[in-house]
């Protein structure tokens, strides 16, 4: 049923996305513009916020058709890591503009501002319609692809950010609290930054073909020396490719014996990594103990 329904899932993905990337570059503008004109560097920051949540959601379009692309003998791999490179770009981009409106709010908090409350109140509104509706979108798809899912979060947490905006638009509109503004600056920098910086320390964690944090290579280990007919194992490498793209390779020692009692302990192996690690592409060369091969190198 899954080989039916997978091609219809990507075009559908890839309509929803189309829409949320455009409500997310539209509220950028709007919000730029907001912001210049009514002063406020919370709806500045809020519009960074967006315009990083438009290039989340870009690299989850492109992870989506590149997943559907075949492999080449130029491209072994696909384009996989080409999310990766963009995610590295996208957060060092994002983590120098964070800088940015630290050194801007905190100019703002020694020099305050006049600033029109109810521009900042009503663009921040629309800013949150449009999260919601993009939320909403994105929804059902979280629950299936984990780069939606990044997506839907990225939304999610920029509908909590224009509320945070909208009710200090309204304080500044009523008290005249300007001081809000840098604060609420900083707090939403704070939040883009620490994701940003989460986002890089994990793509280049991948350009540098570490094993997924999330996996204990030592349990990898006793997985496979649990499984009967395995006697010991080196020369081990676990690494990612891209995001939910785990690979792993090892030689494995078994006793001296049949080709095909070896095959056995290869689809056994296979068979752990997938059940209890997720782990799908793995290579495996059996060896017998006294060390010569007894297999050749297995995919």
């Amino acid at each position: 049923m899954n080989e039916h329904t997978h091609p219809h899932s990507v075009p559908e993905s890839g309509k929803r996305l189309a829409i949320v990337i455009l409500l997310n570059f539209i509220i950028t503008a709007a919000e730029v513009v907001g912001g210049i004109i009514s002063g406020s560097l919370s709806l500045l920051s809020d519009a960074l916020h967006n315009f990083s949540d438009g290039i989340a959601v870009i690299i989850a379009w492109i992870a989506i058709r590149l997943s559907i692309r075949p492999r080449s003998e130029r491209h072994t791999f696909g384009l996989k890591r080409a999310q990766v490179l963009a995610a590295v770009v996208n957060a060092a981009a994002l983590i120098a503009i964070s800088m940015y409106l630290f050194v801007e709010a905190w100019q703002r908090f020694y020099d305050p501002q006049a600033i029109g409350g109810v521009i900042m109140t009503s663009v921040a509104t629309i800013g949150l319609t449009a999260n919601v509706i993009g939320t909403w979108l994105l929804h059902r798809g979280s629950k299936q692809n984990m780069n939606l899912k990044a997506a839907y979060l990225h939304l999610f947490s920029d509908a909590i950010s224009s509320i945070g905006v909208i009710l200090g638009g309204l304080a500044i509109t009523f008290w005249n609290l300007y001081w809000i503004d840098p604060v609420l600056t900083i707090l939403i920098g704070l939040y883009v930054l620490k994701e940003s910086l989460t986002i890089l320390w994990r793509s280049l964690h991948m350009f540098m073909l570490a094993a997924p944090e999330e996996l204990s290579l030592s349990e990898v280990r006793e997985a496979i020396l649990s499984v009967p007919g395995v006697v010991g194992i080196h020369h081990i490498h676990l690494w990612e490719v891209a995001e939910d793209d785990v690979h792993f390779e090892a030689h494995i020692e078994v006793p001296d014996q049949p080709l095909h009692d070896a095959e056995i302990i290869r689809h056994a192996i296979e068979k752990t990594l997938h059940d209890l690690f997720e782990i799908q592409h793995v290579t495996l060369q059996i060896e017998p103990v006294n060390g010569e091969c007894a297999t050749a190198a297995l995919p």
